[in-house]
């Protein structure tokens, strides 16, 4: 989307949601206008049926009624008819009022609400215009950019248009390189043409002490296929990291250089500290039996094995590293605070944009192919107006749409499935049942994806002019070996408000897994080149001529000395093997995204919120996880891309009284309700509900449970 089409777009979205207010606010008005006359006339009523009551008592004194006091009888008779007539005639007049009172505040909505419909009606078609005008401007000035590439190459001035024509990125979660590759005993040839051997894991060197006891725990095999009901999840936060690198007790300066020394010795000691029952476990890596997939297309293609992620810390600053060339000063996972503050419902900003934002400057074509319905990459800024536009799709599309012969991404994001996604108070947090590879799940279902995404591009058309990079986020707490090194400073803007730690930029994270795939990637290479996340950024710049976006992507090495072969090669693998056999899988069921099991589920989450106990512990005791903070954030701003007044404010209020996992749980099922099935719960009390037939329903839901 283009800046233009991007300003439009936003203005009339601002503008509907400005006449969505107005109209509510012209209803509300009105009814309690209309209230207050009601109340109004009612009370005048009273006070008429008070006076004719009391002066009819008064009346009282000619009740002597007799054949020789005649005067009483006329006299009393008169009196009391003059108050009973009065009675009427007040009582008339407070009704004829009450309904002139009510008239007016009828007609007053109606015209306030055609005022708010006519605005509505402006902005649709004003935006209608200035969005036909965006499209010719953008039109012509991709036209003219494309055609000023042709006329340099042609008189050479510059590069011939690359051989890649579109770059995939499969982005998995939570895994260091010796956990992965480190047993592999993978040789090849590096990038000079000569022998060598992947940097792997050493028994005899690398070795941590168990905190319990003093033993000292060398490195080895096999790792668990997944920790779920085997142990915890490894701690990965910015503060755990400092430990697993630096040992116990180092403490971060937050100044440059003020990154403790490294010495790798902590790994052990983190996974103590976060609770493991046992903590050597963290130690142990995978068999090349255990991941044919990955191994087999490292082996057949070229492995990374000094890719570092792009800073010490979690999932969240990894990735936008990975999309942004920087995370804004973020160097923790998100917390309520710093995101509804910081991000103003409009998802995280930074000072030089992101890949995407780069990509519509350039008038190149992305794509972000979703496996979750709440993707990481959606919590960037815009990302809801690019969703709007169809910028993402449900990764079940992925093999089909590369079938097609006019398939125009030239960058292509790929998010996996991060979890089933029951969402009570332990998801999303948990993650199994997905297919990133976290810690908690099963490798195998990464290992699946991993297959489907290389075989549905290795089986298309557009094979030989694409490539296909495959790397891990964050370290996900395992160990590795290697200390990484220093890193260039991003020297972009900090947003104060997302800062946790004060780190510097200045110091890469734990080395992770990265495979480099196309036609002209020799076979067998091993590459020792240092790389960060912001490498693939570098080698999507480079290839399509883009300038960089901080200083950190200007500094990285790119990829593209491994696209080096001068034809494509005919002997690349067109599947690839299955999976191992997970000896003890976790039990995955489909996960129920019926509007009926969601309203069960939300009914139990209700339960508990009232009677503060779920699952016979009180609710007090499941605190939100950084991970269900972040989600249930991509999942507000799901639900705000189509949300009106008040539902908008209705949805932010309850984002932001997120105390407890129960809370988080049923933030984020309320928001599957909506995106899902259009059903605003939030709606449920204003007098225009369009979705009031599920009030029965949620009714019954509840005396069910």
């Amino acid at each position: 989307m283009s800046t233009c089409t991007n300003w439009v777009t936003n203005a009339v979205i601002t503008c509907k949601n400005w006449s969505s207010q107005v109209d509510y606010e012209c209803t509300s008005w009105a009814d309690e206008g209309s209230s207050q006359c009601s109340n109004w006339a009612d009370e005048g009523s009273n006070q008429c049926s008070q006076w004719a009551d009391e002066g009819s008592s008064q009346c009282s004194a000619w009740e002597e009624c007799h054949w020789y006091t005649p005067w009483n009888c006329i006299a009393g008779f008169f009196c009391s008819a003059w108050y009973w007539v009065a009675n009427w005639v007040c009582q008339a007049w407070y009704w004829v009022a009450n309904w002139v009172c009510q008239a007016w505040y009828w007609v007053a909505k109606w015209v306030c609400k055609a005022f708010a419909w006519v605005v509505k009606a402006i902005c649709s078609m004003v935006g209608w215009v200035l969005q036909l005008v965006c499209l010719a401007w953008d039109t012509i000035r991709c036209a003219l950019l494309s055609l000023g590439k042709s006329i340099v190459r042609l008189f050479g001035g510059g590069e011939p248009g690359p051989r890649i024509e579109h770059v995939f990125v499969l982005a998995l979660e939570n895994r260091s390189f010796d956990h992965v590759f480190g047993f592999s005993g993978m040789t090849g040839v590096g990038i000079d043409g000569n022998p060598t051997a992947v940097i792997g894991a050493d028994p005899n060197r690398d070795k941590n002490v168990n905190p319990v006891g003093g033993a000292v725990v060398p490195v080895g095999t096999p790792a668990d296929f997944q920790l779920k009901d085997i142990d915890v999840d490894p701690g990965h936060e910015f503060e755990n990291t400092l430990v697993s690198l630096c040992g116990e007790g180092a403490v971060y300066n937050p100044v440059p250089g003020g990154y403790p020394p490294i010495t790798n010795s902590g790994f052990i000691q983190n996974y103590h500290d976060n609770g493991s029952s046992r903590p050597e476990r963290i130690m142990q890596c995978f068999t090349k039996q255990q991941l044919p997939v990955l191994t087999k297309l490292a082996t057949e293609f070229a492995v990374c094995d000094q890719w570092f992620s792009s800073l010490p810390g979690p999932t969240w600053p990894n990735r936008f590293f990975l999309l942004a060339a920087s995370s804004g000063g973020l160097d923790g996972s998100p917390s309520t605070l710093d995101i509804i503050s910081a991000t103003t419902v409009e998802g995280y900003r930074f000072s030089n944009g992101n890949v995407f934002d780069l990509l519509d400057e350039y008038c190149i074509e992305w794509k972000i192919f979703e496996g979750d319905e709440f993707p990481v990459s959606f919590a960037l800024s815009g990302m809801n107006l690019n969703a709007l536009q169809g910028r993402f799709q449900d990764f079940e599309d992925f093999g089909s749409e590369l079938q097609k012969s006019s398939f125009g991404p030239k960058f292509v994001f790929i998010e996996p499935q991060y979890g089933a996604h029951g969402f009570d108070v332990t998801g999303p947090g948990d993650f199994t049942c997905g297919d990133s590879m976290h810690p908690l799940d099963d490798v195998t279902r990464g290992e699946k994806l991993v297959k489907a995404v290389y075989e549905a591009i290795r089986n298309s058309p557009h094979w030989e002019k694409s490539l296909l990079i495959v790397t891990f986020d964050e370290h996900g707490g395992f160990y590795d070996h290697i200390p990484p090194p220093a890193a260039v400073p991003p020297a972009d803007t900090i947003t104060a408000s997302y800062v946790q730690n004060h780190f510097q930029f200045d110091q890469l994270g734990v080395r992770v897994p990265a495979l480099v795939i196309s036609a002209y990637t020799p076979k067998g290479v091993i590459d020792h080149t240092s790389y960060d996340h912001t490498s693939m950024l570098a080698t999507v710049e480079r290839l399509f001529g883009m300038k960089n976006l901080t200083e950190r992507d200007k500094a990285a090495n790119d990829l593209r000395h491994l696209l080096s072969l001068q034809a494509p090669r005919a002997d690349a693998p067109t599947t690839l093997p299955p999976p191992a056999v997970n000896p003890h899988p976790l039990t995955c069921e489909e996960d129920d995204e019926s509007e009926d099991s969601l309203l069960s589920i939300r009914s139990d989450l209700r339960l508990a919120q009232r009677s503060g106990v779920y699952r016979e512990r009180p609710v007090a005791q499941f605190k939100p996880t950084s991970t269900q903070i972040g989600f249930a954030q991509v999942a507000l701003l799901k639900v705000l891309q189509t949300a009106g007044y008040p539902e908008r404010k209705r949805w932010i209020e309850q984002y932001k009284a997120i105390a407890t996992g129960v809370d988080a749980a049923l933030f984020v099922i309320e928001a599957r309700l909506k995106v899902q099935h259009g059903v605003d719960l939030k709606r449920f009390n204003r007098t225009d509900n369009p979705d009031r037939r599920f009030r029965s329903r949620l009714k019954r839901k509840s005396r069910q449970r």
